[in-house]
């Protein structure tokens, strides 16, 4: 008998073709200013030539789409089976610069993040079993500063783009504002398949809009190359410095922290709760495509939030129409031309979709939140404290520049400080032996009223949590 779709899980069920080519290209649109944007930025600062900054380009955008295929298809051990997108991580762009400028150019760049891949990938079953110091009040909290701590992205986009002459000219917001309004009338009026590709259109009608008066320029698609291909260690063979590696691995961890609560969000979003062993999974991938990173001229990987928040506005679960997008992703590496047509859409026009998908992250967050409870316990001080953390370097981004390196590695990533912050701060709230006796059962993860655990767990630690729990356990306490 056939397999019908209620028998198949959201995440695994195949689109049809044309589904799956525009909501797959959606994605591309959506994480490919980010994506482009470390491999420019370090670049810029090596003062490479223009030939050099193409091929990292280049190169980085084949590795995403392999790396983006590895998470979502997954073989043996590797990938979470999710639909998430992999992208090169903003936290090693400052050790980077350093190691390139300093350290050894590229090559000890690229010595640094093959080690630090490796570490990654020996790690994860380590980070897989740490999943229960995660319950809603932590993940809803992490899910909260990913949406808010990227909104500055969006509004940088819709303002020009950072640095860009024109920065902060009405016409850029007002460019933002009327995609904006396009993807919002599109999946408030149009009909359900045009409502999940909202993004899509309001990018492409945007463009259309833009051309005319004079945003973009498609000079440089006539100047790119049709193909192009990434060979293994194009500048050089690797160096193994070891200041380099423990700044890298330092960074490792933070893409890590990074990355499992951007696999819990989906997971929340998709109705698939990831467990031990498939995070241990999707962060070995994370590694493995950091190796490649190393190999093939890029570098280190790790999921994109963009696009969870994407997931979340079309409410398209399938991981493999983000596979599909993967294989755009490496058509586009292996094809500098097109990446050219798609490099020269305008900024405002990705920051009037990106305010949308970037507030849907923080929303998503916003409703794990509300299934935990907040009277009678100090759940509201663990949320306040780790969202002021998370956010302290998002609005000033100088404020730990007279700290050590490692430090600002850490705490200059809302992300990871602020998940950290929620971590320490759950744990000493909620499963203090002193507190753990008298205050049972606020979120639904903690330990019952006749003083066991919740969840089965020797430690007493939460696994996921539940509305069940936070009944039952008002209901005893009454």
């Amino acid at each position: 008998m056939a397999t019908t779709t209620t028998d198949v899980h959201p995440v695994d069920e195949i689109p049809p073709l044309r589904q799956l080519a525009a909501f797959g290209l959606q994605h591309v649109l959506a994480m490919y200013a980010g994506a482009v944007a470390v491999p420019l930025i370090v670049g810029a600062a090596m003062k490479l030539s223009p030939a050099d900054l193409a091929y990292l380009i280049t190169a980085d955008l084949l590795v995403c789409g392999i790396a983006t295929l590895i998470q979502c298809v997954g073989f043996w051990r590797f990938g979470v089976r999710l639909p998430i997108m992999q992208g090169c991580t903003f936290a090693a762009v400052s050790p980077m610069v350093l190691i390139g400028t300093t350290e050894g150019g590229l090559p000890a760049v690229y010595g640094s993040v093959i080690v630090a891949g490796l570490a990654i990938m020996l790690l994860a079953p380590v980070f897989g079993r740490l999943l229960r110091f995660f319950p809603p009040l932590v993940t809803g909290t992490v899910i909260l500063i990913i949406g808010v701590s990227l909104l500055p992205v969006a509004g940088n986009w819709a303002a020009g783009g950072a640095g860009a002459k024109d920065f902060g000219e009405p016409k850029n917001l007002a460019l933002a504002g009327f995609v904006l309004a396009v993807v919002l009338g599109v999946q408030r009026f149009a009909p359900v398949f045009l409502s999940r590709i909202a993004v899509l259109i309001g990018i492409v009608v945007g463009v259309a809009v833009a051309v005319p008066f004079g945003f973009t320029d498609f000079g440089g698609v006539g100047d790119a190359d049709w193909v192009g291909v990434s060979t293994p260690f194009h500048f050089g063979a690797p160096e193994f410095r070891a200041s380099a590696i423990v700044s890298m691995l330092v960074v490792a961890l933070v893409t890590m922290t990074e990355t499992t609560g951007d696999l819990i969000a989906v997971g929340e979003l998709t109705g698939r709760e990831v467990e031990p062993r498939p995070l241990a999974d999707g962060l070995r991938a994370d590694g493995l495509s950091t190796v490649l990173g190393g190999v093939f001229n890029t570098f280190p990987y790790t999921a994109y939030a963009q696009n969870v928040g994407l997931v979340g506005m079309t409410r398209v679960r399938s991981r493999w129409v983000v596979a599909a997008a993967g294989g755009i992703l490496v058509l586009l590496g292996l094809l500098p031309k097109l990446g050219a047509v798609v490099a020269a859409i305008p900024a405002p026009v990705l920051g009037g979709a990106g305010l949308v998908m970037f507030g849907t992250v923080a929303a998503s967050g916003l409703r794990t939140l509300a299934r935990v409870g907040f009277k009678g316990n100090d759940n509201l001080t663990v949320v306040a404290v780790s969202v002021a953390i998370g956010m302290l370097p998002v609005g000033v981004p100088t404020v730990y520049e007279k700290f050590p390196d490692w430090f600002q590695t850490v705490m200059n990533s809302g992300i990871s400080a602020g998940c950290l912050s929620a971590i320490l701060l759950n744990l000493l709230f909620n499963h203090l032996p002193a507190r753990r006796s008298s205050l049972p059962a606020k979120d639904g993860s903690l330990p019952a009223a006749d003083g066991s655990a919740a969840v089965g767990d020797a430690a007493g630690l939460p696994v996921g949590g539940g509305e069940e729990a936070v009944e039952q356990s008002r209901e005893e306490t009454v």
